[in-house]
């Protein structure tokens, strides 16, 4: 079959490799569609081996994300069954970025009825992620969302807003109608003295913060004494002044909660977006993409 790997930092190869086989406890998915992540950049450019995220090694694959079909019968699901999965063991030699994939079977969930696979596809490790960080937070209150207009930053909004929270949301001004459209409440556009602004509509500060555009203490000054903060990346995570609580997110894969967010998104409470479709072996392409900015959704791949 063919997989898109790297044995250089900074260059894509479509290799013909083995088909994986699964073993006790795993499923085979025919891969329908991969979302690409910024995660899958930093791999490929080696920025995570050289963090000590991933150890050396001479093959590195490619995709967090995967929608397909279920190829070798386990538990709970038989062949032909439509599924989606999380691939979270980053440094193996394979990924999503392939015809086939291996996952366990606890992380893969049956797919969004009704969804087609480009759309369903972005949907496990930003979803995840976003319902994982919210888990963090204990407010009934208010919640300010950083970079509400991309992928994780969406669900988090609709996510909270599903539990009924007040959601102030951050973005460009070019996508207020956006965000609101997810469920924001409030709307601040990004930029200087973002503390002082949130704070006019929240006064003495938001409950909590989750900060996925990575803005830190920017962030942090808009969250009240003894608040709560709740960091996407390695490293961004601020010093917790005035008592804030501040917490990392760190993804794992949890076809249960998996299941849960596919219900969501087939009733229409997550906002599913593909910024473009193109082939496996335009993955270098997708990167280039991704790498120019200015998307909203996910590109995805197809074999």
């Amino acid at each position: 079959m063919r997989a898109v790997v790297v044995r250089r930092f900074g260059e894509l190869e479509v290799v013909s490799v083995p088909v994986p086989r699964p073993g006790p406890g795993q499923v085979r998915i025919r891969v329908a569609a991969a979302a690409v992540n910024p995660v899958d950049l930093a791999t490929s450019a080696g920025v995570l081996t050289e963090a000590g995220v991933i150890p050396p090694r001479e093959v590195l694959g490619l995709g967090w994300d995967v929608a397909g079909t279920v190829e070798t019968p386990g538990a709970g699901f038989a062949v032909g069954d439509a599924v989606i999965g999380l691939r979270d063991r980053i440094a193996t030699p394979l990924g999503a970025y392939a015809e086939q994939i291996v996952l366990d079977e606890a992380a893969v969930a049956p797919a969004p009825a009704g969804v087609p696979p480009a759309e369903a596809a972005t949907l496990p490790l930003n979803a995840l992620t976003a319902a994982q960080a919210l888990d963090l937070v204990e407010t009934t209150g208010s919640v300010l969302v950083t970079g509400a207009a991309g992928a994780v930053g969406g669900y988090a909004v609709a996510l909270a807003h599903a539990r009924k929270l007040r959601v102030v949301a951050v973005a460009s001004e070019a996508d207020e109608a956006e965000v609101r459209r997810f469920g924001a409440d409030e709307f601040v556009p990004r930029g200087p003295s973002l503390g002082d602004r949130v704070r006019a509509l929240v006064p003495g500060g938001v409950d909590a913060v989750l900060d996925t555009a990575l803005l830190g203490l920017d962030a942090l000054d808009a969250v009240r004494g003894g608040g709560e903060f709740v960091a996407f990346a390695a490293g961004a995570a601020p010093l917790p002044l005035r008592g804030v609580r501040v917490r990392s997110v760190w993804i794992r894969a949890d076809g249960e909660r998996l299941a849960e967010l596919a219900r969501l998104a087939e009733n229409g409470t997550l906002p599913l977006r593909v910024a473009g479709v193109l082939p496996l072996t335009e993955a270098a392409v997708a990167h280039e993409r991704m790498a120019a900015g200015g998307l909203r959704g996910r590109l995805v791949l197809v074999p």
